[in-house]
């Protein structure tokens, strides 16, 4: 009876024994629970904040001539000059007083200075732009302002009429804009007019012996332009040498195949040796034009082209680029280039405005002589200069403008408010109907 007891006994200590341990268990992993997420929430906002750094230092390329490093006693005196605040942090600077002509205002991208009452406008850059982070609820008298050099592919949100009209000012790829960036991948006039890569056509027939009449240098594949689809079609009808990851059948030498080096001598001078290029843009936009059409024009490359509906406000002369638009298939395209390649009276009518260094379209000189800022020269401002200026501008003439009436401002934003052409695409088919699946002609 009495072992019977002891037996009793020592189970239930084993089962409270048991029963303890997995109660400090219990706490235990609790515990570690609230410490893991502790520890994963702050590690993502470490990761946040270095990515943000990151960004800034990324994008930090460009550098005021005019500027004033404010120490502590200038930055008392901001309040004597309008805030443009960066909502997305783009130049890094946390404070500078920037001169504009006859004006200055101060910029920055500490979001501290939001609630200030000299901050006048909010500077966005579209790549970062996100719904869910804008300053909301928006103040009657600020102004906003977007900068976006991309094409819809970069940011869709961006492309929509609710979304484009948020903003007073914009600089865009697009004409329509307050300050236009339809020509920043083209360095000027003298660069058009160029003959220093240009190989003679006698040279170039020599080289087609080992070379197709056609070059397409692509690494970003199946963009919505939907590029790569044609060209696949296309090379069933004509020779086309690919370099790039797109379609590649032929290599570049090795120090040429980081894409960074596209803009390097030696790639130039590998162009240059073709009669023709497939210069086709990832995304159809009117006004929207890269490096892809330019850069062959340099070179005294023929473009084939396909992208911006508008490409023929801005060529340098009527007969400098065959249009993709033209040919109701690849197979009338091929043709059409098969006999350039052959009569060299017909090609050479392609680059005779280069030849003689003629650039007829008034449209093109007219702007870039007028435009504010120049593509990699030293001697000018770049567009975030000059967009920077555009708002700063902007600020000050209104300003002025209520400085010469006695009511304030009625709540609503500043004059100049865009239409939705000044960023909107037009809804093209990126290519001839019999290319596209039933499905998408009709959905």
């Amino acid at each position: 009876m009495a072992r019977i007891q002891r037996r009793k006994l020592l189970a239930f200590c084993l089962c409270a024994t048991a029963t303890v341990f997995m109660l400090v268990t219990l706490q235990v992993v609790v515990e570690l629970g609230k410490f893991e997420r502790k520890k994963f929430k702050n590690s993502h906002l470490q990761d946040g904040r270095t990515k943000v750094e990151e960004e800034s230092d990324h994008l930090n390329v460009f550098f005021k001539k005019q500027t004033l490093t404010l120490n502590r006693k200038q930055k008392l005196e901001v309040g004597d000059h309008p805030i443009m605040l960066w909502w997305s942090p783009l130049t890094g600077e946390t404070g500078r007083l920037g001169q504009c002509g006859a004006d200055a205002c101060f910029f920055t991208i500490n979001r501290s200075y939001l609630h200030h009452p000299m901050t006048k406008a909010l500077l966005f850059y579209g790549t970062d732009f996100n719904i869910d982070s804008l300053p909301l609820p928006r103040k009657a008298h600020h102004d906003w302002a977007l900068f976006h050099e991309e094409s819809p592919k970069n940011n869709y949100k961006l492309f929509h009429k609710p979304v484009i009209t948020l903003f007073n000012y914009t600089a865009t790829f697009s004409r329509h804009s307050h300050l236009p960036l339809t020509t920043q991948y083209l360095e000027g006039v003298d660069a058009l007019k160029s003959l220093r890569y240009l190989v003679p056509l006698q040279s170039k027939n020599s080289l087609r012996k080992r070379l197709a009449p056609l070059v397409y240098v692509q690494s970003d594949c199946d963009p919505p332009s939907d590029r790569d689809s044609y060209v696949r079609e296309l090379m069933t009808y004509i020779e086309v040498d690919s370099y790039g990851e797109c379609l590649r059948n032929k290599d570049l030498p090795q120090q040429l195949k980081n894409p960074t080096s596209m803009d390097a001598d030696g790639f130039y001078r590998i162009i240059a040796q073709y009669k023709f290029i497939l210069a086709f843009e990832n995304a159809v936009c009117d006004d929207y034009i890269t490096e892809k059409f330019w850069r062959p024009l340099k070179l005294g490359v023929v473009p084939v082209y396909h992208g911006s509906p508008s490409i023929t406000d801005w060529l340098p002369s009527n007969k400098s680029a065959i249009l993709v638009s033209e040919f109701a298939h690849p197979r009338e395209l091929a043709s059409f280039i098969r006999r350039l390649d052959q009569d060299d009276r017909l090609y050479e009518a392609y680059i005779d405005w280069k030849l003689k260094g003629e650039i007829s379209n008034q449209r093109l000189l007219t702007a870039l002589m007028e435009r504010k800022w120049g593509v990699q020269d030293l001697s000018q401002d770049n567009y975030i200069d000059a967009f920077e200026c555009m708002v700063c501008s902007k600020v000050w003439e209104n300003i002025r403008l209520q400085d010469k009436v006695s009511e304030a401002r009625s709540g609503q934003g500043a004059p100049g408010w865009p239409s939705p052409q000044s960023l909107l695409c037009r809804v093209v088919l990126p290519f001839p109907p019999w290319l596209l699946p039933a499905s998408a002609l009709y959905s």
